[in-house]
């Protein structure tokens, strides 16, 4: 477990360092690339733009960027049962091994991250091509999940050395962004990394959910959002709590079997037009209870969206004192039973749907009923 160092600053106190500019790209380790970048291009609208393999001179993996807005995906698949993607495959199947953060300078923030108690993945490496430079390093976050620290300064290439763009057309499903991601951990573990995010890494915490704010009769769990400086990168930390069944976050750690990714939220500005694009594309979403949509217009009160249309592609609506938020989630996208996908849309509210929690977490233990997981 990454060792962090004391620091007397309180956990709300914004020390902004590392001066992330954004999520560079999040790397997922897939069992067959060219089917991951089929999935993603085909059914959530993400364009491929660049390619690595045998044939640029990768002979460890084969490998695709994807991009839709401003969001980027990398997935990578081995070439053999030796190579550390392989070896991450096989035990948690499809997931994502990397979040990637574009920084000023990787050397540095790799400096600052290991004096502050970070564990090293890799130290400050260039790689160099005819586009110039390309500068990471690496430390390690919860499971086996990494922190890279990315410096393009110096480098004009479509991704990386060894990536050669490739050409195809993508229909946009009109996502735009990563709005957040978020992490499962073990019981008792979240404040632990909710330090690391804070001392070793800067971040602020945004907010804080108890077993109170997201629980059912059966199950519940708890939730801190740590938020870097400028507000654009948004990483919640969940962890189960105690309840009569299983909570979706230890059905997640049976199956992935360490902490890891629990699910990407991507922002869009049309989220009646995006779902239904993906619901016609094959996107499997949850479904709560017609119930909710009963009682929700005297709930958020006024929206621009019709009502009917929402109830109909089944999104969610949460109101707070800055505005409201539409947002629906998938179903697991891959075999296991673990990452999925998060739409949101925002109107003015920062927060993550709060009272969606009961509704939404109902929906999840029925899906884990229907798998015998509950």
């Amino acid at each position: 477990m990454t060792k962090v160092k004391t620091d007397s600053r309180p956990i709300t106190e914004e020390g902004d360092f590392l001066q992330i500019k954004a999520v560079d790209h999040v790397h997922f380790y897939t069992g067959n690339a060219r089917h991951a970048m089929y999935y993603w291009w085909k059914a959530f609208g993400f364009k491929p733009v660049a390619y690595s393999g045998l044939e640029t001179g990768n002979r460890e993996f084969a490998s695709y960027v994807l991009e839709s807005g401003q969001a980027r995906f990398v997935v990578s698949a081995a070439y053999g049962p030796s190579s550390p993607v392989a070896s991450h495959h096989l035990v948690h199947g499809d997931g994502i091994k990397v979040i990637a953060l574009e920084v000023e300078d990787a050397e540095k923030a790799w400096k600052a991250t290991t004096e502050r108690g970070g564990a090293s993945a890799w130290a400050p490496r260039e790689e160099k091509d005819d586009y110039g430079i390309y500068r990471s390093s690496a430390i390690r976050a919860y499971g086996e999940t990494l922190h890279v620290f990315i410096d393009r300064a110096d480098y004009k290439g479509v991704f990386a050395p060894t990536y050669k763009p490739i050409q195809y057309e993508a229909e946009s499903a009109g996502l735009a962004a990563i709005d957040h991601i978020v992490g499962n951990v073990q019981l008792g573990k979240m404040d632990h990394w909710v330090n690391f995010y804070h001392q070793v890494m800067g971040f602020r915490q945004l907010l804080h959910f108890d077993d109170k704010d997201i629980s059912t009769e059966y199950s519940a769990l708890m939730s801190k959002v740590m938020q870097n400086g400028n507000g654009r990168v948004k990483f919640p930390i969940n962890e189960p709590a105690e309840g009569k069944r299983k909570s979706q976050i230890e059905e997640y750690l049976d199956y992935y079997l360490t902490p890891g990714v629990q699910h990407l939220a991507i922002i869009t500005g049309d989220i009646l037009k995006t779902v239904e694009q993906l619901r016609k594309r094959g996107v499997e979403f949850l479904r709560v209870p017609d119930t909710y949509y009963e009682m929700l217009p005297d709930r958020v009160g006024k929206i621009k969206e019709d009502m009917k249309t929402i109830n109909e592609l089944g999104i969610l609506v949460d109101r707070d004192d800055e505005g409201y938020l539409l947002q629906i989630f998938t179903r697991p996208i891959q075999d296991r039973p673990t990452m999925f996908i998060e739409v949101i849309q925002r109107h003015g509210s920062q927060g993550f749907g709060k009272g969606n929690f009961k509704a939404l977490f109902e929906s999840i233990e029925m899906e884990q009923q229907r798998r015998g997981n509950l």
